[in-house]
């Protein structure tokens, strides 16, 4: 493995006064649990934990609910496991084992293997054995019948018998690329969408006559399938083709987006309902299975942001104004439909807006009620079969992420044990804070202060930048694993003396529509440049803060911001870590603007390098630590290579750490290590006194 890295450890004063309380490995060692779901019978619930890199599914079920381990994976080997789906009777969860092919077709193989690696959709029992390989593929819909799965395959649908000397076949060809797999109640039919580049259609697969028709087509991206109760109908939502959908910066408005249900048989449609102009009309998708849930009484639920903020709405099937399930100014995330389609469980920041915590409402309407509340954050909930159970993910500012369970005996964790002993048992507790960017809009954040700060003490201090840029960062142990890896390193941080902020900066979620659609954005004129200025000036006024050593690090949308901060003001931040930045936007995103004029489009171009960190190079002095992987599907390794070619010109000192074959949110837990290790020394270095 080719890297370049100064490996000389030299502790500053600030470390010397507070040295570390946990290794890095401590800090990261507890398991990320993702891929919650309920079984559609006996109660049970599924999930994945990553280990250390060691990717495995787990399960529980009542009445004891002690989470177990069903698969035996034992190498932190970078092969993700994602799409669990239960068989009918919830004896069996089919999974993928492997990531998605890049641009070029190629699965992720980051630790270069030359055996090579595959995308694979694999079955295993819950009682016990060997897992069993199904073919290539991913996407696992499996019929309630039960005897298959449809799958996707380079882009077609296909299907793999479950017993045990079937043979997979193809099961359509169509035009473009399939997906969304959706499967009516009986299992006669397969609902899917057939993506096409400028629209798409919803199709219907007839099991018993092998045939494909397709719902009310027409001049639009005809989306998110789902079915009606008695498998008569299919819902989906409608989104007009527009230029402006494509072109990256802010989208307040567009041609109304709709919901429209077709019949099965005929595929004749007609629209349920309309968004209205302006706020809304944009579709703000939420965190579930299906975007459009189908409830009782025939009454579809959606999220909508008509008032600028993401929320629950139903409307019923025969049409009229849609009913607002969530009102407050906050956002839900994730949401799931009852077992009896009464009711939605959904996570939100109502109330606290810089945590999650899980609601419930009856689709009709009425006041939602809290099912969690406090100092934790809570997400992905999930009911059992029976709905006596509510399972979800949780954490709080001093324990990791991990499952929980909700009932009559109470709230507990699902698997206790899976936390390591050597676990670091006292934290930091971040605090909000709130200041001005320079342009005066006012920011949310969290400030996280090393324990033994005397009058006088002057510590060095590192500003963090999310990526995204469509997150939010909270008040402890982040829902998404890449942040939950990044709050881990901003402990460590502090563990050893520093002052670490981390900036909620415009374009980011969790706080209205307007401040997500942040105008002048990104490639459209880098506004958040004034929240990077604000960061550094809060913290250069604190009297607990060395003026001369702050920093800044981020990944992805964060290296962004972290090389814009280190190019128009290394006056004020004096060295930075970049983890596969953007620096120059002309090459990275579609910039063009909706217009056929030839000098617009330039004009937008030249807007987009102006935004760009490249753009700044001239005025770049302060140190840069530069990591990336090159098989990087997100943000093109030659983002970087080309940054530091500037670089090289304008003499600026720069380091670099580059992993072969690894992908953007790094697949290997050694890497991870090994990027923070060097995070760590560089910012070490570069501040000592």
């Amino acid at each position: 493995m080719f890297r370049t890295i100064l490996v000389l450890i030299l502790l500053s004063p600030a470390a010397v006064l507070a040295q570390p309380r946990f290794t890095l490995d401590a800090i990261m060692g507890s398991p990320f649990p993702s891929e919650l779901k309920a079984a559609p019978s006996g109660g049970k619930f599924a999930w994945v934990f990553n280990a250390r890199g060691v990717r495995n599914i787990w399960v529980a079920e009542p009445p004891a609910y002690q989470g177990r381990q069903v698969t035996s994976y034992a190498a932190d080997d970078g092969q993700d496991l994602t799409g669990l789906a239960w068989t009918p009777g919830a004896g069996s969860i089919v999974y993928v084992r492997g990531g998605d092919a890049n641009v070029k077709g190629e699965i992720p193989n980051p630790l270069s293997s030359p055996a090579g690696t595959e995308q694979a959709v694999w079955i295993v029992s819950t009682a016990g054995g060997e897992p069993r390989r199904l073919d290539e593929g991913s996407a696992p819909a499996v019929s309630p019948k039960g005897d298959g799965i449809a799958y996707i395959k380079s882009g077609q649908v296909w299907w793999a018998p479950l017993g045990a000397d079937d043979k997979p076949s193809q099961l359509i060809h169509a035009r473009g690329e399939c997906g969304s797999l959706r499967w009516s109640p009986d299992g006669t039919k397969l609902a899917f969408v057939s993506f096409r580049g400028d629209h798409d259609f919803v199709g219907v697969y007839d099991v018993a006559d092998k045939s494909v028709r397709y719902l009310d087509p027409g001049l639009f991206h005809d989306r998110e399938p789902v079915w009606s109760p008695d498998g008569k109908s299919v819902a989906f939502l409608r989104v007009p083709d527009a230029r402006v959908l494509t072109v990256f910066g802010a989208k307040r408005s567009a041609d109304p987006w709709s919901i429209r249900v077709a019949d099965a048989t005929t595929g004749r449609g007609r629209e349920v309902w309309r968004a209205k102009p302006g706020p809304g009309s944009v579709f703000r998708a939420m965190s579930a299975a299906n975007q459009i849930l189908w409830a009782a009484s025939d009454r579809l639920v959606f999220p909508w942001e008509a008032d600028g903020w993401t929320h629950l709405y139903s409307v019923a099937l025969s049409g009229g104004e849609a009913t607002l399930l969530t009102p407050g100014k906050f956002e839900i995330e994730h949401a799931v439909l009852s077992p009896a389609r009464k009711e939605i469980v959904y996570s939100s920041n109502e109330g606290d807006i810089d945590r999650r915590h899980i609601w419930r409402v009856p689709v009709t309407g009425g006041r939602p009620t809290p099912q969690t509340n406090g100092a934790g954050i809570e997400w992905s909930p999930a009911i059992a079969s029976g709905g006596d159970s509510l399972a979800f993910l949780r954490s709080d500012a001093s324990r990791p992420a991990r499952p929980a369970i909700l009932n009559a005996r109470g709230q507990r964790d699902l698997a206790p044990g899976a936390i390591p002993a050597n676990f670091p048992t006292s934290l930091i507790k971040p605090e909000a804070v709130r200041f001005s960017a320079a342009d005066g809009m006012e920011l949310r954040g969290q400030i996280f202060l090393p324990p033994g700060i005397r009058t006088g003490d002057r510590r060095p201090a590192v500003v963090f930048f999310h990526g995204g840029s469509r997150r939010q960062m909270l008040l402890g142990w982040n829902p998404m694993d890449y942040y939950h890896n990044a709050y881990a390193f901003n402990q460590y941080l502090v563990s050893r003396g520093y002052i670490v902020l981390s900036v909620n900066y415009r374009s980011g979620t969790g706080y209205g529509m307007e401040f997500r659609e942040a105008l002048n954005y990104g490639a459209t004129g880098g506004s958040e440049f004034q929240d990077v200025l604000g960061a550094g000036i809060y913290l250069r006024n604190r009297t607990d803060v060395d003026p001369a050593r702050i920093g800044l690090w981020g990944g992805s949308y964060g290296g962004y911001l972290t090389a814009l901060g280190l190019a128009r003001a290394s006056d004020l931040f004096a060295a930075g870590v970049d983890f596969h930045g953007v620096h120059d936007w002309r090459t990275e995103t579609r910039v063009f603007v909706p217009s056929d004029d030839l000098e617009t489009q330039q004009r937008a171009l030249r807007l987009a390098f102006d935004s760009s960190p490249a753009a700044y190079v001239g005025t770049w002095h302060s140190p840069v630590l530069l990591v990336h992987g090159d098989d990087d599907p997100d943000v093109e390794f030659r983002q970087t290579l080309n940054l530091a070619e500037r670089l090289r010109k304008q003499g600026v000192e720069f380091e670099q750490l580059v992993f072969p074959d690894e992908s953007h949110g790094f697949l290997v837990h050694a890497h991870w290590i090994e990027a923070f290790e060097a995070a760590v020394n560089f910012f070490d270095r570069h501040f000592a006194r």
